[in-house]
């Protein structure tokens, strides 16, 4: 998993901007990181907002704090384990899966994280 790193002052770049939010500059790059969070929050969805993902219900969306910058906060799905296991704080670690979109032709693959 690669996340966008400010080439000026070296902070992580998450969303996507095209400038830092800290320090102003255009230059970032593409940076790997260890693919470990910590389980910053989560609900269980358990109603389709779309018609493509009916037969995805129940899922579980979490917002998952990367090791690097704790501060970083992705938005994601939380696979491969029964809500009741989940608890703040929870360290995760990346996966790929493919995930359907609306509109979209073929498969789109996405991270999701699983319980360490």
């Amino acid at each position: 998993m690669a996340l966008p790193r400010c080439d000026a002052c070296r902070r992580w770049r998450w969303y996507p901007d095209a400038t830092c939010r800290f320090c102003g500059s255009a230059s970032s790059t593409w940076t790997a990181v260890s693919g470990r969070a910590r389980l910053f929050s989560w609900s269980v969805v358990r109603r389709a907002f779309i018609p493509q993902l009916a037969a995805d219900v129940p899922y579980v969306a979490g917002l998952v704090a990367i090791e690097e910058d704790p501060a970083v906060r992705i938005v994601t799905r939380i696979v491969d384990c029964e809500p009741a296991v989940l608890r703040i704080d929870l360290p995760v670690r990346v996966v790929f899966r493919p995930l359907r979109f609306a509109g979209v032709r073929g498969e789109v693959t996405a991270p999701m994280f699983v319980p360490e």
